[in-house]
């Protein structure tokens, strides 16, 4: 059976890359100057051939079996600039990708509407949103590093990886990076890591052989969705330190794959105690792998997609064996 014909925004490019490896065929609108939500296929990221950049403008005459919305701009705004009034009456999809930002528990998701799936990233996020008439689901990340890359925590110093932290401020723990890296030598990567100090942005296809000298990852975000950086960095195996909030107390066992607390004081005591005891962060190593391994999986990740794009669209369309694509160039 023919793979779906799915529209979305490029909102998060490392998730899309991740979504992209399910066998279907997606499209990306692009606008001139590619502004936010329009930049298609961006740089650095290994496409394969069933991502398609399409020109907005376009996204009218062509024929799609689901619509994928990444951001409330897209539900909101995006869909009534470039889509026809028959392509806004297809299946359709939201797919969130953040915890609710105005109040904590009490906040009504902006879709609310019985034949809309609305697609959360963690089991935190379903909890905490007033998701209203829509009917939610669950999938949690999926990653994949290259096999060849495993860790080696040689480095006598933590990774951070943040996207616009000082921008972001407290909610991503700007000030709490900055009390940390005060006590601890801690490297901060990412888009805009300059500001702060740190390293600049690493591609991410060069990101796991690059945070895998590291000793240890360390997350200082307070609020926000279990970061795809903390899935990836467990992947190649490296102990995470992190606050315990949100997703991460689900997936971060104190002493057993990292640490995780609310109080800061005792995290930078855990960061001191790997950078004097390597033996111990390896240790740490074998399992934060393990549970990537167990929990994070493509394989799952895949069908879980696949499962709810049949379900939106009425398809009955088995799923081979999952062998992501990129497997063949060395991703796990």
């Amino acid at each position: 059976m023919r793979p779906l014909r799915i529209l979305t925004w490029h909102i998060h490019g490392s998730y899309l890359y991740y979504l992209t490896q399910a066998p279907h065929e997606f499209y990306l609108p692009v606008k001139p100057g590619r502004p936010e939500g329009y930049g298609g296929r961006l740089r650095g990221i290994p496409w394969a051939d069933n991502v398609h950049d399409v020109e907005a403008e376009s996204v009218s005459q062509l024929d799609f079996d689901c619509i994928l919305f990444q951001s409330r701009r897209n539900y909101e705004i995006d869909q009534y600039e470039i889509l026809s009034e028959q392509q806004r009456s297809l299946p359709r999809i939201y797919l969130e990708h953040d915890p609710p930002r105005e109040h904590p528990t009490d906040t009504r998701h902006p879709v609310n509407d019985p034949n809309v799936l609305l697609v959360h990233v963690t089991h935190f996020n379903d909890l905490m949103w007033n998701s209203g008439a829509s009917p939610t689901r669950v999938i949690e990340h999926g990653v994949m590093v290259p096999e060849s890359v495993r860790y080696t925590g040689e480095l006598d110093r933590g990774l951070v990886v943040v996207n616009g932290l000082k921008a972001r401020g407290r909610r991503l723990g700007a000030d709490v990076f900055d009390r940390v890296s005060g006590q601890v030598p801690l490297d901060l990567v990412g888009m805009g890591a300059e500001q702060m100090g740190g390293l600049g942005e690493v591609l991410h296809q060069d990101l796991p052989a690059f945070q895998s000298r590291y000793r240890f990852f360390f997350n200082p975000i307070r609020y926000t969705s279990f970061g795809l950086a903390v899935c990836e960095a467990m992947m190649v195996g490296m102990p995470v330190i992190g606050l315990a909030t949100t997703e991460m107390v689900t997936v971060v066992e104190n002493d057993v794959s990292g640490y995780v607390d609310t109080n800061i004081n005792r995290l930078v005591e855990r960061m001191q105690m790997l950078l004097q005891h390597p033996q111990e962060a390896m240790r740490l190593s074998a399992a934060a792998r393990r549970t990537a391994q167990e929990r994070f999986s493509m394989q799952r990740f895949i069908h879980d997609w696949h499962n709810a794009f049949n379900s939106v669209t009425g398809g009955v369309q088995k799923l081979s064996p999952v062998v992501p694509r990129s497997v063949t160039g060395g991703l796990v």
